[in-house]
């Protein structure tokens, strides 16, 4: 039986890729939904090749020109914020990908929960910024969250058949990045062409800062918190350069449980939009012999104190992770516009978190309200460090 689909952000880099699953199974799967911020041209050609029931382009300045490409096709087509956020309640959905890019996934996410679709999971940001609500929601709803980050699926992996046995850590692998074993001095220096070139993943220009500057790593033990109902001393990261153990488990006696492959982003999708079933496919297979050794070792928190600071946002709780989540959002923009310096993301970042106010149990409306204050304060910011 098919599964009926909607993919929120299905231009990008993780969209993009799990519709090459779509096509490579395209009788386990059915595209009910497809959306776009800005890039009308791939969205119009997705939506030709697809034939989705709808198709949502958030700038709603675009509206017209997808309209008017798709008016001979029987595709409903919608513009705005607002309209990406309704349509994942459309009763022919069973499950949404949400694919979008920062904290504009947590509002259509908690949509999709409320009218009780299943969610593939590759927004770490909906979590980071209201773990504990979106998970409440979710157990109340009865809904699964799964997971697509290449590192919490390989958790999520490990413990099936599993779930009955307490977790002693999990460790989350990290490849370090382009700068890795870099110090300060050097880092002073380096731009965003630099920091664009990741060693082993091809993803969109936000998550590949985020992964030179390790607050990608930061964010995903702030989502393997509320994804895997742990605390964070139950939470280590360990660099792993070659980026072929995802992650791994430790339980109650010791033993580990790890996941490998090729880093392949298809994986990790097709096991969230398959799941339980493990879905054939012609990706390209790891070979041990092309690989002599796999090397680990400790993040540098020092140079790259993204991770030191998400750690702390994690421990404090409250709103500290939606403030992080804003300031890093802003701080990653201005460094892609040349604004900042690479090593002035984390320090705008520290300063924004003595800046904003601290609410120690958030609502909804305070998360809103604690995102907005904190791209306001860390947009002020930003001359100070140019």
């Amino acid at each position: 039986m098919s599964r009926h689909i909607a993919i929120l952000g299905s231009t990008g880099s993780i969209g993009t890729q799990a519709l090459d699953v779509v096509r490579a199974n395209s009788e386990a799967f059915i595209v009910e939904v497809l959306t776009a911020q800005n890039n009308a041209d791939l969205l119009i050609n997705q939506a030709v090749e697809f034939q989705p029931n709808a198709v949502v382009i958030a700038n709603e300045d675009l509206y017209s020109k997808v309209q008017s490409a798709l008016a001979a096709y029987p595709i409903k087509v919608y513009a705005g914020s607002n309209a990406v956020a309704s349509v994942v309640e459309m009763e022919q959905i069973d499950m949404v990908l949400t694919a979008l890019v920062g904290y504009a996934g947590l509002q259509p996410t908690l949509r999709a929960i409320e009218a009780g679709k299943h969610i593939a999971l590759a927004n770490k940001e909906t979590l980071v910024v209201a773990g504990e609500l979106v998970t409440a929601l979710a157990a109340e709803k009865g809904v699964n969250l799964y997971p697509v980050d290449s590192e919490h699926s390989a958790i999520f992996q490990c413990l099936v058949g599993e779930f009955h046995n307490p977790i002693e850590k999990i460790i989350l692998t990290a490849s370090g990045g382009p700068f890795r074993g870099k110090d300060r001095a050097f880092l002073e220096t380096v731009t965003k062409a630099q920091a664009l070139k990741h060693p082993n993943w091809s993803m969109g220009a936000k998550i590949t800062i985020d992964s030179a500057t390790l607050m990608n790593k930061g964010l995903e033990v702030i989502e393997a918190k509320w994804l895997f109902d742990l605390t964070a001393e139950q939470i280590d990261v360990v660099v792993h350069p070659q980026s072929i153990i995802h992650s791994l488990v430790q339980f109650t006696d010791g033993s580990l449980k790890a996941q490998l492959g090729l880093p392949d982003m298809r994986l990790p999708i097709q096991y969230a939009l398959g799941f339980p079933h493990r879905l054939p496919n012609n990706f390209p297979r790891f070979d041990f012999s092309q690989y002599g050794s796999l090397t680990f070792e400790q993040p540098d928190t020092e140079t790259f104190q993204n991770l030191k600071i998400a750690f702390k946002a994690l421990a404090q709780g409250g709103n500290m992770p939606c403030i992080i989540n804003a300031a890093n959002e802003i701080a990653v923009a201005a460094f892609l516009k040349d604004e900042i310096s690479f090593l002035g993301i984390s320090d705008l970042i520290a300063e924004t978190m003595q800046k904003a106010d601290f609410i120690t149990k958030p609502t909804y409306q305070d998360y809103v309200e604690s995102d907005a204050q904190a791209r306001r304060i860390a947009e002020s910011l930003i001359p100070q460090f140019r």
